[in-house]
């Protein structure tokens, strides 16, 4: 049998070698630079659907293909990850891409497990309330001679939730109507907070009351206790049960520790999402006073009550900036790739990428990940 016969003996024959030789012709081009790589142009993602165990997250992710005629990689595929302060978050993948002439828009849907809300939360506060969320998508195929294309961005989120709590405000604080004592029964000159150690399991807040007694007897604070809340989702409550013994015309420090218990927090989670990212962070107190008489009283400490409002925006999907009440700070998106030229600041700069006309195309089958 001749080699044409044995090539090109039938149409059947025709057709497999036609495509052998046109595959081979494309992989080979793409090996040797002829045709351009698709790579990975932006990432943009957005918060779905949330409820008590995931959170779904939208991702559209634009491949640039800089070669004039559209491509489908059977083989190809795209790997995704969202970390915030290197907790994993979330993960994907997706296979078989359909890539038109210039951009191409991919969009699909990951899950975040809520599970991973807890440790997230003690990285953000031991990081000094600072979370860097960190996104890789990574495009491969082998018919490109096993290479492969990564983008990866980056953005910074900062927060202030007990910053205010430190002041020099001087606030009376009264009690139940009592012969005994006069109202205002104390006066808190200043208050202080920081965080304490923070654990997986619990996240405490260091908290400090500069009380001066007015009234010419000492009494005793026997304990101080506290509820914390998150959008109206208790989060912690307890007791600091340590005596302070207040002589009159004289001020002492008095410490309590409020408590959130992390294992609470994705239900809070839930619904700061569902509140457009925002939280109204509510700590009340109580104490509880010992007379000279030596009768016990319950006083709301009403003029101690900590509020603040804290706004997010992780994904930078609210606007053009993340603005949080106060003294919270503003993120920054700084996207990177590959190909990273330093800047002044030593934040990586993307280098430019391939542009072209957008050209959408079916939205592949969702891959995404639960973590």
């Amino acid at each position: 049998m001749s080699l044409k016969t044995l090539l090109f003996g039938s149409k059947l024959k025709v057709a497999v070698t036609a495509l052998v030789v046109v595959a081979g012709s494309v992989g080979g081009a793409f090996a040797l630079g002829v045709i351009g790589v698709p790579s990975v142009g932006t990432v943009d993602n957005s918060f779905g659907p949330v409820d008590d165990e995931t959170t779904v997250i939208n991702t559209d992710l634009v491949v640039v293909n800089p070669n004039p005629i559209g491509v489908r990689l059977g083989d190809s595929r795209i790997d995704y990850t969202v970390r915030m302060n290197d907790v994993p978050m979330a993960s994907g993948n997706k296979s078989g891409l359909q890539i038109g002439s210039g951009n191409t828009t991919l969009a699909f849907s990951t899950r975040m497990d809520n599970s991973q809300i807890p440790p997230w939360w003690a990285s953000h506060v031991r990081n000094n309330e600072t979370t860097v969320v960190t996104i890789d998508a990574n495009v491969s195929a082998s018919l490109l001679g096993q290479r492969s294309t990564q983008l990866t961005q980056e953005r910074e989120i900062q927060t202030d939730l007990i910053g205010q709590f430190n002041s020099d405000e001087t606030r009376p604080v009264s009690g139940p109507d009592n012969p005994l004592i006069e109202n205002p029964f104390l006066y808190v000159n200043a208050t202080r907070a920081q965080w304490g150690t923070v654990t997986d399991a619990e996240t405490p807040i260091a908290m400090e009351f500069d009380a001066y007694n007015p009234q010419t007897q000492p009494y005793t604070i026997t304990s101080v206790g506290y509820n914390v809340t998150m959008n109206g989702i208790p989060v912690g409550d307890g007791v600091t049960e340590r005596p302070y013994v207040i002589e009159g015309e004289t001020t002492e420090t008095i410490e309590t520790t409020p408590t959130i218990d992390n294992s609470r927090l994705d239900d809070w989670w839930v619904s700061h999402l569902e509140n457009e990212q925002v939280t109204d962070l509510r700590i009340d107190f109580y104490a509880r006073v010992e007379l000279p008489t030596g009768n016990t009283i319950r006083v709301p400490l009403d003029e101690l009550t900590y509020e603040r409002t804290i706004e997010t925006d992780i994904f930078g999907t609210n606007g053009a900036t993340n603005e949080t009440t106060g003294d919270g700070g503003t993120p920054t998106p700084t996207p990177t790739d590959d190909e990273q030229t330093p800047a002044d600041d030593g934040t990586a700069t993307p280098t430019a990428s391939p542009t072209g006309t957008d050209t959408p195309t079916a939205t592949p089958t969702d891959d995404g990940g639960l973590l």
